[in-house]
């Protein structure tokens, strides 16, 4: 019975990735998981509670696989401007994945304060990574900078999503070059 909820509850939120990717958060709603998922709509409110509950378990579920996507490749990198590069482009690598395009479908939805909660200690996850790397480029205010660089990552990436005249890895080209002369000295 547990394993059948395990599964149950790994197809929803196959759903709502989908969902999202697709429609935004305007598609998550409960009959289109239902539908989705074969269940009926009342068994959807036996895994989430809310739209909210299920934004809060993808960002759970899928927010510590980027996070170790991106520091495996940052401990790969073999000085801090390094560091920063492989932070800058293994988050735009992860734009073509669907966890990534449904993540940013929630954050740029209405949510409620427990789900954008969720998200920023997140993203306060990804910037605390970059900060070490930023002290050893003897940056004066290494959190600072930590913040404004994911801000160029996130604009990256919003180009990137937007389909942008530019080809993706010119846009990670740019980005790289803006952090790293934004940062270094």
């Amino acid at each position: 019975m547990a394993e059948h909820r395990t599964m149950q509850r790994s197809a929803l939120l196959d759903a709502a990735r989908t969902l999202l990717s697709e429609g935004g958060t305007d598609a998550l709603t409960f009959p289109a998981l239902a539908e989705r998922t074969g269940l009926a709509r009342s068994s959807v409110y036996e895994y989430f509670r809310s739209r909210a509950a299920v934004v809060e378990e993808l960002c759970a579920v899928d927010f510590p696989i980027w996070a170790a996507e991106i520091e495996s490749a940052m401990e790969r990198a073999p000085d801090p401007a390094g560091k920063v590069e492989a932070y800058v482009r293994q988050q735009l690598a992860l734009v073509g994945d669907q966890r990534h395009r449904a993540v940013v479908a929630i954050s740029a939805g209405e949510l409620d304060s427990g789900a954008r909660e969720k998200i920023r200690a997140a993203h306060g996850g990804l910037i605390a990574m970059i900060v070490e790397a930023l002290e050893a480029l003897h940056h004066d205010q290494p959190r600072l900078a930590a913040m404004l660089l994911q801000g160029v990552v996130d604009a990256a990436v919003r180009r990137i999503e937007t389909g942008s005249a530019e080809d993706p890895s010119v846009v990670a080209d740019a980005a790289v070059a803006m952090a790293l002369g934004g940062v270094g000295r």
